[in-house]
Formats: C-alpha cells, sequence, structure tokens
C-alpha cells in the first residue's frame, strides 16, 4: 500500500485504488502509526496524539476499540500487529511519503554539501513534490510531528533554491521567494537568498532593499542585527558582487608543509607573473600545492589533462571545465577560437595539472591564451617545464625533516588515531626522500604494522632495490621503491583487482567495478585499497592516482614507468587486455542503450549526470570499440549522440565519427541505419563541405521507413543540415506512435506556421507539443515550447503570463545547463521587460544571454543580445550607446539564414536610433536597406517589424496606417504595447477619423511582402 500524510490522508492499495479509513479518529490513529511506519509506537503516545494531555476516563478501551475498526478498514491490504509496548503498522517505512521526503531532503542536502547542485535540485523537488498541503491535517493543531514536518519542508525548500542559485537561477525565483518569506518572515535565509536571486537578475537595487526590509523586521520583531552572514552578503553587494564560484577539487585530508613554495606563488600572481609552472618527479605534491595555491583566489578554473591521449582536445578539455558548452544548434566549430573567444574578456586563473604527456600541445594552448587574452593567468603542473616566453618556474622538492614527519603524523593518525610520534618517523620519512606521495602510503601501512615493522621493511627493501637502474633520478627511484612495496604487501586478491581497474577512465561505480572486474562482491577488496591509498573514493565513485594507475597497469600491458599516464588508445591487435577491454566496453554499451529512453523523458537530469560522470569510460569504450566491432562502435554511438548534444560537446566527436565512418565505410550495416546517419550527423564540422556525405545519409533516410527507435535523428538533422530532406508524411512515419518524437515534430510545425505569419495555428502546435513533452517529463523539449508560448501570451498583452511562461522555461533550461536555450529565453523575457518599461532590468538579461552565447560560440545568438542592449539603450535615451551596440551587433551576425533576420534587426535598430536624434532622412535609408534585406529572410516577420518600423517615418497618417496594417497582416496578429510601435499608431489615429484610420489599415493588411520592400 501507499500511505500520504503531506497533506490530507491518503490511503491506496497497491493498484491505486482510494481506501477510507474511516472518520476523524481513526484518521488521526493512523497518522500516528504511519509516523512510526514498521516500528512500535507505546500506548501511551497514541492515547496523547488523539486526546491530548490529559486523556479522558477509558481512554486505553477507546483506543483498543479504534485500533479493531481500523484493522478491519485496512484488512487485507495492511495489518496493525499488537506488541508489549503498543502497536505496529506493518508496513515499510518507505511507503510513507513523508519518510520518502526525509530520505530524498537528506540526499539532497548531502550533494548540495558535496557541490553536486544539479543532483541536489533534482532530489529536493522530488522530495517537495510529494508536499499536498499541510502535514497531517487530522492530528490536533501546533501538532509536535507536524510542526517538525512543516520546518523540514521549508529547509527542503531553501536548499533547493540554493542549488537553483548555484546552478545561475536568478529571475525565476524571485517570486517563489517573496511568498516563502510572506510565510517566514524571520528567517534570515530566504533573505539572503531573495537578495542574490534579485542581484542574479539584474535588479541590484532591489536585493540591497531587501536587506533593509529584513533588518527592520528583525528589529521590530526580535530586537536583534541581521546575522554576520547576511550582512558580509549586504556589503558584497554594495560593492558589485561577490566573487566567481571556484572550481577547485575538492580535498578529503589536510594540506601539511610547503608554505615557502605557497608564498612564491602567491608573490609570483600577485606581481603580474602571467605563467608559473610547478616542477617536480611524480609523487613530489605539485597537484595538491596547485589546488592550494589556487584556493587562495578568485575566479579559478582546474583542468585536468591526465586523462587526455590527444593534445588536440586540450581546448575541449579546458571548456568542459569552464562549464562553457555548445549549444544545441551550435556548428562544429574550431575548439581554439571558441576558446579564446570564451576567455578574452575574463580575469582568471587557470590551472592546467599533469602537462608532462601533452607538453608541447600544453604550450601551444597556453601561448595563444596568454596572447590573447590578457585577462588569463595560467598555473601549470608538469615535470618538466612548458619553455614559452614568461614562464616563471617553481620547483617543488622534497619536503625537508620536520614537514615530511607532520605529514607522517597527520596521514597515520587517519588510520590510528591518537598515534603519536615515534623515534622511528624520522628515518622512515628520510628513507622515503621526503616525498608526499610515499610517505601517504607507508603513512597507511601502520594500519596493521608497528612503526619498528614499518621502518625495517622499509630498509630491507630499499636496500634490495638499490642495487637496480641507477640511470634513473634517486627520487623516481624512491617513488617506484615505495610503490613496488606497498604493491607486494597487497594480497593476491587486491592485486589483480587493482590491475583490472586500470581499465577505467576517470574511475568506476561499485556495479561497473563488479560487472567488469570479474570479482563478485568486490566491496571488502576496495575498502582496503582505499584504506591502504590505493585508491580514492568519493560520490560513489572509485579513482587511482596517476601514478598509481600506470604501476598497476604495467602488470597488464607489460610496459611504462611509474607516474606515467596510461594510454588507453586501442591497438590494432589483440593484446593481454583484450577481454577486460571488452568486458568494458560492453558494460558501457549496455549503460548507453539503458540510458537513452530516460534522456527523452523525466529521468532525464539524473541520466545525464550519471553519462557525464561516465564520459571517460564511454569514450573509452568508443575507442576500443572503433577498430574491433564497428557494428558495436555504431550502437554506442547512436544513444551518445543525444548525450553529446544535450551536454554541449559533440564538437569534441568530429574526429571520432569521422574515423568512425572510415571504419564502416560507404553503407550502413543491416539493421543500423538510424546509428549510421547519427554518426555522418556528428561528422558534420559545420563548414558546408561534406555534401556527398549528406546525400549519402538522406538517401538512407529516404528509404528507411521507421518507426524510429532514435528519434532525436529528426532534430539533429534539421540542425545540421537544414529542412528535413523528404516529405511530412515520411517525417509522420518516421515519429510513429512515439509522443516524444510527434511532439518535436508539432515544434517544427509550429515555427514554421510562425514565420508564415500565422500565429494562432502557431500557439497550438506549441501548446500541443508542450503537452507531448510534459506527458514525457522532457525539460528541454517544454523549454522549447514555453519559449514561443511566452512570447504569444506577450503578444496579446499578458505579459505577467508570459513572465511565468518564460521562467518556467529558465528552470529547466538552467537544470540542463543548456547555454542556446537559456540565451534564447532571456532575450526573450528581456523583451518582455523592455515592453513593460524596465530597461534596467532588460539590459542585465541581455548580457547574461549574450556571455552565453559567445562561450557557446553562437555568433548569431550574441549579435541578437548585443542588439537587445541597443533596444534597451535607446528606449532609454541613450541614443550614442545604442548606436555602438547596434553597429557591434551587425559585425558579429555570421553569415548564415539564422542571421538575415537578425541583421535586419540591427539597422531598424539603427534606423530607430536616427530617428531618435532627429535625422529622418537617415532613419529612412536604414529602413530601406532592412527591407531589401528582410525579402530574404526565412517567413514574414522580419517584413512586418520592417513595416512598422517605416510606418515611423511615414510622410502622412494614411501611409503609417497603412504600414502599420500591413505588418499585422503578415505577421498574423499584433503585439500589444509595443514601445516603439505604439507611439507611431497613437499618432496616427490622432490625425485621422476612426473611419479613415480603419480603411487604410485594412488596406494595408492586404499587402504582399514585395509591396513592403518596394516602400
Amino acid at each position: 500500500m501507499r500511505f500520504g500524510i503531506l497533506g490530507p490522508l491518503d490511503v491506496r492499495t497497491d493498484d491505486g485504488t482510494p481506501l477510507d479509513p474511516g472518520g476523524p479518529r481513526p484518521r488521526a490513529l493512523l497518522s500516528l502509526l504511519l509516523l512510526d511506519a514498521g516500528h512500535p509506537v507505546s500506548t501511551q503516545r497514541l492515547i496523547e496524539g488523539l486526546y491530548g494531555a490529559e486523556a479522558p476516563a477509558g481512554a486505553a478501551n477507546a483506543l483498543q476499540s479504534q485500533i479493531s475498526r481500523l484493522r478491519r478498514r485496512l484488512a487485507p491490504h495492511a495489518e496493525i500487529e499488537a506488541v508489549a509496548a503498543g502497536y505496529r503498522l506493518a508496513a515499510p517505512s518507505d511507503s510513507v511519503d513523508a519518510h520518502r521526503f526525509e530520505q530524498l531532503s537528506q540526499d539532497g542536502r548531502a550533494a548540495l554539501a558535496a557541490g553536486d547542485h544539479t543532483r541536489a535540485a533534482t532530489l529536493l523537488r522530488e522530495a517537495l513534490a510529494l508536499w499536498r498541503g499541510p502535514a497531517l491535517p487530522d492530528l490536533p493543531d501546533a501538532h509536535a510531528d507536524a510542526m517538525r514536518l512543516a520546518e523540514l519542508g521549508l529547509a527542503a525548500a531553501a536548499d533547493r533554491i540554493e542549488a537553483d542559485l548555484a546552478l545561475g537561477g536568478g529571475p525565476e525565483l524571485v517570486p517563489e521567494l517573496r511568498a516563502l518569506l510572506a510565510d517566514h518572515p524571520l528567517s534570515e535565509r530566504l533573505y539572503g537568498q531573495l537578495m542574490r536571486a534579485l542581484h542574479a537578475s539584474g535588479r541590484p537595487a532591489e536585493a540591497l532593499g531587501v536587506y533593509e526590509q529584513a533588518r527592520r523586521t528583525l528589529a521590530d520583531e526580535l530586537g536583534a542585527d541581521p546575522s554576520p552572514e547576511l550582512a558580509v552578503l549586504h556589503l558584497e553587494l554594495l560593492r558589485g558582487g561577490g566573487s566567481e564560484r571556484q572550481r577547485l577539487p575538492v580535498q578529503l585530508t589536510r594540506f601539511v608543509g610547503r608554505e615557502s613554495e605557497l608564498d612564491r606563488i602567491a608573490s609570483l600572481l600577485a606581481q603580474g607573473t602571467r605563467l608559473v609552472t610547478l616542477t617536480g618527479p611524480g609523487g613530489a605534491g605539485k597537484t595538491r600545492l596547485a589546488i592550494e595555491a589556487a584556493g587562495q583566489h578568485a575566479g579559478v578554473c582546474f583542468v585536468e589533462l591526465a586523462p587526455l591521449t590527444d593534445g588536440a582536445q586540450i581546448p575541449y578539455a579546458v571548456l568542459t571545465a569552464l562549464g562553457v558548452r555548445e549549444g544545441l544548434r551550435t556548428p562544429a566549430t574550431d575548439s581554439t577560437d571558441r576558446l579564446l573567444a570564451a576567455l578574452e574578456d575574463r580575469e582568471l586563473l587557470l590551472v592546467l595539472d599533469n602537462c608532462e604527456h601533452l607538453v608541447e600541445e600544453a604550450a601551444r594552448t597556453v601561448s595563444l591564451l596568454l596572447g590573447t587574452c590578457p585577462g588569463v593567468r595560467v598555473l601549470a603542473t608538469s615535470r618538466e617545464s612548458l619553455q614559452i616566453t614568461g614562464e616563471v618556474l617553481v620547483p617543488v622538492p622534497p619536503l625537508p625533516p620536520e614537514p615530511a614527519e607532520r605529514l607522517f603524523l597527520d596521514r597515520a593518525r587517519a588510520v590510528r588515531p591518537g598515534f603519536e610520534a615515534h623515534a622511528r618517523v624520522p628515518g622512515i620519512c628520510a628513507a622515503l626522500d621526503g616525498l608526499p606521495l610515499a610517505i601517504e602510503l607507508a603513512a597507511a601501512r601502520l594500519r596493521t604494522l608497528t612503526p619498528d615493522e614499518l621502518a625495517d621493511r622499509l630498509d630491507d627493501r630499499f636496500r634490495l632495490l638499490s642495487r637496480g637502474d641507477r640511470s634513473k633520478a634517486p627520487r623516481h627511484r624512491t617513488l617506484r621503491a615505495v610503490v613496488e612495496w606497498s604493491w607486494d604487501l597487497l594480497d593476491e586478491e587486491e592485486q589483480e583487482l587493482a590491475r583490472r581497474l586500470t581499465v577505467f577512465s576517470g574511475g568506476a561505480t561499485l556495479e561497473a567495478v563488479e560487472a567488469i572486474c570479474g570479482l563478485p562482491y568486490p566491496e571488502d577488496v576496495l575498502a582496503s585499497l582505499v584504506e591502504k591509498s590505493f585508491l580514492e573514493v568519493s560520490a560513489g565513485r572509485y579513482r587511482m592516482l596517476e601514478t598509481i594507475r600506470a604501476f598497476a597497469a604495467e602488470g597488464l600491458e607489460g610496459a611504462g614507468d611509474v607516474g606515467a599516464a596510461a594510454d588507453t588508445r586501442p591497438a590494432r591487435g589483440p593484446t593481454p587486455t583484450d577481454p577486460l577491454k571488452t568486458a568494458h566496453a560492453s558494460y558501457f554499451l549496455r549503460l548507453s542503450e539503458a540510458a537513452e529512453p530516460h534522456l527523452r523523458g523525466g529521468g532525464q537530469l539524473a541520466w545525464l549526470d550519471r553519462l557525464a560522470a561516465e564520459q571517460g569510460n564511454l569514450d573509452a569504450a568508443l575507442r576500443y570499440l572503433m577498430h574491433r566491432d564497428t557494428h558495436r562502435a555504431l550502437r554506442l554511438m547512436g544513444p551518445l549522440s543525444w548525450f553529446w548534444r544535450l551536454r554541449g560537446v559533440h564538437g569534441e566527436r568530429v574526429a571520432t565519427a569521422r574515423e568512425l565512418l572510415g571504419e564502416v565505410r560507404d553503407a550502413p550495416p543491416p539493421g543500423l541505419e538510424e546509428e549510421y546517419v547519427l554518426c555522418v550527423i556528428n561528422a558534420l564540422s559545420g563548414t558546408g563541405d561534406e555534401p556527398e556525405l549528406v546525400a549519402r545519409a538522406a538517401a538512407v533516410l529516404h528509404a528507411y521507413q521507421g518507426p524510429l527507435r532514435l528519434p532525436y535523428i529528426l532534430v539533429m538533422w534539421a540542425v545540421a543540415t537544414g529542412p528535413w530532406p523528404d516529405t511530412e508524411a515520411h517525417a509522420l512515419a518516421l515519429a510513429g506512435d512515439s509522443r516524444w518524437a510527434r511532439a518535436l515534430l508539432d515544434v517544427g510545425l509550429g515555427f514554421r506556421t510562425q514565420f508564415e505569419g500565422r500565429p494562432a495555428e502557431a500557439e497550438e502546435y506549441f501548446s500541443r507539443a508542450l503537452a507531448g513533452f510534459r506527458a514525457t517529463g522532457d525539460r528541454w523539449g517544454e523549454a522549447n515550447c514555453l519559449d514561443p508560448l511566452g512570447m504569444f501570451a506577450h503578444a496579446r498583452g499578458d505579459s505577467e503570463r508570459a513572465l511565468e511562461l518564460l521562467d518556467e522555461g529558465l528552470s529547466y533550461t538552467r537544470e540542463l545547463a543548456a547555454p542556446e536555450e537559456t540565451a534564447d529565453l532571456l532575450r526573450t523575457r528581456a523583451t518582455v521587460l523592455m515592453h513593460k518599461g524596465d530597461t534596467t532590468a532588460a539590459a542585465a538579461h541581455f548580457e547574461e544571454a549574450m556571455a552565453l552565447a559567445r562561450g557557446a560560440g553562437l555568433p548569431d545568438k550574441a549579435a541578437a543580445a548585443r542588439r537587445g542592449l541597443g533596444d534597451a539603450a535607446r528606449l532609454s535615451g541613450d541614443t550614442a550607446r545604442a548606436r555602438v551596440h547596434y553597429e557591434n551587433a551587425l559585425q558579429e551576425c555570421a553569415a548564415n539564414w539564422f542571421s538575415v533576420g537578425e541583421t535586419v534587426h540591427c539597422l531598424l535598430g539603427l534606423g530607430r536610433t536616427a530617428a531618435a536624434e532627429g535625422d529622418t532622412d537617415e532613419a529612412l535609408d536604414w529602413f530601406r536597406q532592412a527591407a531589401e534585406l528582410a525579402v530574404e529572410g526565412p517567413g514574414d516577420l522580419e517584413l512586418a517589424d520592417t513595416a512598422e518600423a517605416l510606418a515611423s517615418t511615414a510622410g502622412s497618417p494614411e501611409r503609417a496606417a497603412v504600414l502599420l496594417g500591413a505588418a499585422t497582416g503578415l505577421r498574423g496578429g499584433r503585439i500589444e504595447n509595443n514601445p516603439d510601435v505604439a507611439p507611431v499608431e497613437a499618432k496616427a489615429r490622432a490625425n485621422l477619423s476612426p473611419e479613415a484610420f480603419e480603411q487604410s489599415f485594412e488596406q494595408g493588411r492586404k499587402l504582399r511582402s514585395a509591396a513592403i520592400s518596394e516602400r
């Protein structure tokens, strides 16, 4: 059964049939039992819950009668058992919504604390969705458990808002926060969140006003001042906002020593040094030192290069670490150009970790960044210098005796609490040459060894190993010695699992380890490897340090030095590791195929996160299969294609897709037509020089009857190559009965009818598509419908409804971290605000949209946002600034059909600016240029806008009315409250009789596009 107490009591059988427990007293009794479902509830507690502190005489007998009646009501679906101390409802706790809510809330709070904001938001939304009203309404007022649940609900809501703020939320959170504060006016946390949401929305004055509201309320109600945290936030907003959130790996242990190196790094960066490279052998602690040094700076981005096998991937790795993703419609442009564009105006400390195996490519990338982006500084770690101009080296030597001993004691106490300094510790650290990794590995052994045993074994081992290759650096011999010594102390099962774990790239979950490594129930062995510092575990993932991974891989690969990154590139011939790599590839193929339908449904966010965590493994599996089993490689690429698009990393896969096509040749394998077409789409670079490839895939699609198993082909094809290559009937056949695919086709039809000036039909299509996407739970689809639906509401004059729709859409795109769709919605929201007269908030939205578009490599969308800034400046009376924005927007417009409309609007903006400055001739010249270009646009909407602009310079009120009517006819309707059009219409009406205006207006409605362009 399922029970609900977060709202009116709701009892349902397994098939969903509601069950009535009876009147008020049985309902209250059942509520009390549900609070401790599966556990005994004392008779005394039940009586107090039913009657209060002063129970009437005979309450115990009355309780027994109520229990009997309730048993009959619930039978046979649930049982109430009599126990020694009272009664117990025999039901699992997760059958009660309150218990599920508490668990989800705890998990969400833990994810929030760990910095996993997307997962936190998802879990907390799921938890809050369980609430249907006030909890436990059948119990007496002010019941302690009802109050406790209400407090937990408020805390969960605040946690979810915190996650949304961290994900970039702002405007859409303001109404919710104001409503919560109305009910909880003493919550300082909510005041702080409202201040941050307003600031993120471009409303700093309102944010500062909220602080004053909080100060007055707290003083009046509690006689207290705001907390130091709220006061600090207020100060940050007064200074113009806080610093950029740092992106540094969370460290699980204390940092010990290296004070002089930290001071040296800080001094160099403070003096303006733009490239600092930390050099030293593997295990010297370069990475940890870099993280600690970077933690002292605002605006930090950490990029781990160790997993990369190709230097061409470095720009993509930096873009990914920056959170800069490609939009769904972004062509696969050069990654280096995108990186330079993303950083050219930013102040940032870029940490590049483990450059040594890609040192030439790393040096090339760093040189370009430093030469192009003046606000960027680089802190690199490498075993050798990058050898470029301006580089300053900071060697990372062995730890001196005192900090080495402190490090040993710190790590020793982690495995043996209470461990005290021992006479043998200085000798142990000296034998290990002060290398931090070696010290940590040795200290981990104190779980089972005494200090004397540890020291004696190290002495024996190193005397033997000292007879080895003396050509290697002493510290390298020491590191290898301690790793090999620690390895030999592992038992056979631990060694075998450690070797097998090297097949993973980027870590592994317990499920993956069990499925791939062939060791049933590996939890104990994994825990032992963690205890012995051979593995790190965080957020349920096990990962090896690269130094140890390379050593362990030698047992499988038969080559490589300690500290060298293992090469995961596939070899053409069979190797001893093929069975393990085959199992690895098979597991991640199954995972991708299991994920695929969820990427289009309610589990979208969770599965996107899961695939993102496994991206290194998925890429490794694809590389392995490409040269061994092209059929399975295509099967893997198929479901990953939509993940890559939603996550904005598809450009990185162009080379992979081209290589796979080279293996597949010219025709798809039987049964893999869809995967083949997706591979072609992934291989398109966006340069337009692949017509033969497009034609080949179009022929495959033309012959394919459907229905599609992977229906996102419909949108990916349209984005990559243009309109669908076949008939609408064929598209419907390919969509089949898939509600998601049908909704996708409705979106396409909605845009087409909108461009053709049929807004009522377009709104119907988008509404139907929204219903379809809501039924599947696809946030991406919902957001793409809410944007145009918001504009339709705005056009009717319902700006508040428009903002509601747009804010809902923004909440989805921020969850998805989708730059293109977020930029679109922000620009639309800015337009609504601008038409309402709030040009300051509109400008802030346009600025944010422009930053997102530029980062995602969308020049036409960046131009649209910049043009919006021009509109906001012009409507504010700053024509000089407006002109600059329009001219810059024109320069940013790309030479594609998307930009025709945007160029038209830039020309119209320049014309309206000239008109505002009193130069009617210049204005008319701009408008005529716009009219000539608008004819080339994809639809009539640009012509409609041009007609309205021409109306503002018309020589007579009759001509103005004609042009306004033409605009309405072309668009299929009016846009209410447009600040550029409303004054023109009002002036024409004032100078004409109502009959004359309507006659001229109706005449204009009948004009065709060609007639407008001639005026």
